[in-house]
């Protein structure tokens, strides 16, 4: 070791050690750093990134990517088929397609589906075409079928239901949606990035709609449709003692195919020709279904009601009869009865019978004042009046039964003796639907047991009230009305009915033996049908309106099967307008080969 000299001090030996030692000590700089940092963030990122996407999103992504290649295409379910009673069927199913277009579906035929096609639309989907054969004559109780609307997809009845989809508007297609609906299908397809369809992946087969049988007669649907041509605007109920719908007919009617059956669907409706006119024509209202969304002044045909109420509260019995003395005068006002005014005449003394028979107003003024106006409109409530009868339609009314408080709260005046008179002859503030004025002679038949009246066949008959009217009560309306039918009542139409059909056995009540009736070889096939009916002519508006034309009867008439109601509104009388009417309703159903 060589000895360091006093020229040099002991901090250059240090020096020399800290130098050895900075081999394993050297200090670095921030460059140094930089590269090794951003290589850890970005694989840190990368690892969370991959993590994000596999694990956490990764179904996510798979479905994206399944959709990208595959396709789910619909396969509607064909509705449910409506039939008549006798399994005629009312409606079918036509094939078709469907487009939906900014979230708005369009019903197609095959050659507008054709056309499309061929201009490369991709976005049509096969569906069933709703096809109504009767066209106008079965519009009302049948419906037709149409997109969901905003509103209805919030109704608790539609909850499963999404935009686009079809659902029965109006009639029977409407009320029974649920039933005739079904279940659609689907089915899976591979497709390549053109979106052309490559294979089948799988398939879920649609479940189609409950077919359903109705009450209704199609012959007999025909019939009152074709009676009623010259009808303008009005409506008839035809049903059976019980209460089953044998016709339901409102005027004007319109063909529902322009609804369901495509745009080059071509009508021979000689009125709408297409779904605008239709939904323009606010003075007509061909939509309406008159039948039990109309409401009237019944008229006469009420004198049946205040009748039945009288006889049942023993205000009168059949020995009751008063003064026909052609006018009433209350102070300055007068009531006169419609012979009188037209005739100048007078019926002489008149009882229940002859005040049905004859239509007399100034025996109904009167029994209408004695029995007052709060017990006659609790006794029209026992026949149905004031509320839904709930027969299997939508869009059924209530109508007005107006009592003294009634007229106090939505009038705001008290009840006037003149209130009661107008009341009596079915008059004033009292609003009916044809279906009321249906049921309460349908009750009259029955002998006082009012049904609910229905469209669904071999539904159990559900009784809306019984046992409100007496055996006498029965039979003494019965005969009034009669009467009315027979020469002597108004009913002239009606006089002395005859039908040609051997096959109805005679039993010298319902049906009579008619040799009078033609003078050919045949003349014993003829035979005389006893009715019971009631006339009503309902004032509305003003002097120069014509009035509401009512008949309500009910055949034969101590043995019913059949309950006939007509309106025709602002034609004129009852007698003259609705018996012609009703009476080519009654050639059809009794004319019949048993």
């Amino acid at each position: 070791m060589v000895k360091i000299g006093p020229a040099f001090g002991d901090y250059i030996k240090l020096e020399k050690k800290q130098r050895h030692l900075g081999d394993f000590g050297k200090s670095y700089s921030v460059r140094d750093y930089i590269l090794p940092v951003i290589l850890i963030i970005a694989i840190v990122l990368v690892v969370a990134r991959l993590f994000f996407l596999q694990i956490i999103n990764g179904e996510s992504y798979r479905l994206l990517s399944d959709s990208n290649r595959t396709k789910t295409v619909p396969i509607h379910s064909p509705r449910g088929i409506i039939f008549d009673r006798e399994g005629v069927p009312l409606v079918f199913n036509v094939p078709g397609f469907r487009q939906t277009i900014n979230g708005q579906t369009k019903l197609l035929d095959k050659n507008e589906a054709l056309n499309l096609l061929s201009e490369g639309k991709t976005n049509l989907e096969i569906d069933s075409l709703r096809s109504y054969p009767y066209k106008a004559m079965t519009s009302h109780v049948l419906g037709y079928i149409g997109q969901i609307s905003e509103s209805e997809l919030k109704q608790k009845d539609f909850s499963d239901y999404k935009g686009g989809d079809l659902i029965g508007k109006m009639g029977i297609e409407g009320e029974y949606e649920s039933l005739l609906r079904g279940i659609d299908g689907k089915e899976m397809v591979e497709v390549d990035s053109m979106g052309r369809e490559i294979r089948k992946l799988g398939k879920t087969d649609p479940v189609p709609g409950q077919d359903i049988t109705t009450t209704l007669d199609i012959e007999l649907q025909k019939a009152v449709f074709e009676a009623t041509k010259d009808v303008k605007k009005g409506a008839v109920v035809v049903s059976s003692p019980k209460g089953e719908i044998l016709a339901l007919v409102s005027r004007p009617s319109f063909d529902p195919n322009l609804f369901t059956m495509g745009e080059d669907y071509s009508t021979d409706d000689p009125v709408y020709k297409n779904i605008s006119q239709i939904l323009l024509d606010q003075d007509a209202q061909p939509l309406l279904d008159r039948a039990i969304s109309g409401t009237y002044p019944p008229g006469s045909t009420f004198k049946l009601v205040v009748a039945a109420a009288g006889l049942e509260d023993k205000v009168i019995d059949s020995n009751f009869s008063i003064e026909d003395t052609g006018i009433l005068s209350i102070n300055s006002f007068s009531f006169s009865n419609w012979y009188f005014t037209q005739y100048g005449r007078t019926d002489g003394q008149v009882g229940v019978v002859k005040g049905i028979q004859r239509s007399n107003d100034i025996f109904f003024y009167k029994l209408a004042e004695l029995v007052g106006v709060d017990k006659l409109s609790s006794f029209a409530e026992k026949f149905g009046l004031g509320k839904k009868l709930n027969i299997d339609l939508p869009g059924e009314l209530s109508g007005t039964v107006p009592t003294q408080e009634w007229k106090k709260a939505v009038i705001g005046e008290n009840w006037y003796l003149g209130d009661t008179y107008h009341y009596g002859i079915g008059q004033g503030f009292l609003l009916t639907t044809p279906l009321q004025v249906n049921a309460w002679t349908q009750a009259i038949a029955d002998g006082g047991t009012l049904y609910h009246p229905r469209l669904l066949l071999n539904a159990k008959p559900a009784i809306l009230n019984k046992n409100f009217l007496s055996d006498n009560t029965v039979s003494l309306i019965r005969q009034g009305m009669i009467e009315a039918c027979s020469p002597g009542g108004v009913a002239w139409p009606l006089f002395d009915f005859r039908v040609k059909n051997p096959d109805l056995k005679i039993d010298g009540r319902n049906i009579l033996e008619a040799p009078q009736a033609t003078t050919s070889a045949d003349f014993k096939d003829y035979r005389k049908v006893t009715i019971a009916c009631k006339t009503g002519t309902a004032q509305h508006g003003g002097e120069t309106t014509m009035p509401h034309a009512w008949i309500t009867l009910f055949a034969p008439a101590y043995n019913p099967q059949i309950v006939v109601t007509v309106l025709s509104e602002e034609s004129g009388e009852g007698s003259n307008v609705a018996a012609p009417i009703a009476k080519k309703i009654l050639e059809e159903w009794f004319g019949r080969e048993k």
